[in-house]
């Protein structure tokens, strides 16, 4: 678990990372390079990480063989609704989401911190709107996570 004070917020505890799948962690069904080993990283953090998808390219099982995470694949026609509940089952105030997409907003929403990522595929506005913190890519927006002292300068008060 990570635990970090924020000044004119409070605690804050993360005992699970929440990863969108396309789009953020992957770009057309494939995970970009170097996400793998920071997601080894916070596993070691004694983090809870899964990944969520509707897994439009048929990859996602693949991509993610021999990580240490949580694959939740689900209905196209109900992500938004997924995630929500995915979130609520592990506890939401314990969850740290991060994502791109419309369908991520139910579940920025629910967790105790959110981040929406620009990407090369872009960022919904809605998700920006509903995010804590907005990064201009995943690597920046896994990095919150590994170095605590980020999030705490960013959300104070």
């Amino acid at each position: 678990m990570v635990s970090i004070d924020i000044p004119g917020k409070g605690k804050m505890n993360i005992e699970n990372l929440v990863l969108d799948f396309n789009g953020t962690i992957a770009y057309d069904g494939n995970i970009k390079n170097g996400i793998r080993e920071k997601i080894q990283r916070v596993h070691a953090m004694g983090i809870n990480v899964y990944i969520l998808t509707a897994d439009t390219y048929h990859q996602a099982a693949e991509q993610c063989k021999d990580m240490p995470i949580t694959l939740e694949i689900f209905d196209v026609d109900n992500a938004a609704l997924s995630k929500r509940e995915i979130v609520n089952n592990i506890d939401s105030k314990l969850t740290m989401t991060i994502g791109n997409g419309n369908n991520d907003v139910e579940m920025f929403e629910e967790s105790i911190l959110s981040v929406a990522v620009i990407g090369d595929e872009g960022c919904a506005v809605k998700a920006i709107f509903a995010a804590d913190i907005i990064t201009n890519n995943i690597d920046d927006a896994i990095d919150l996570l590994l170095n605590p002292h980020r999030i705490k300068a960013t959300l104070r008060m």
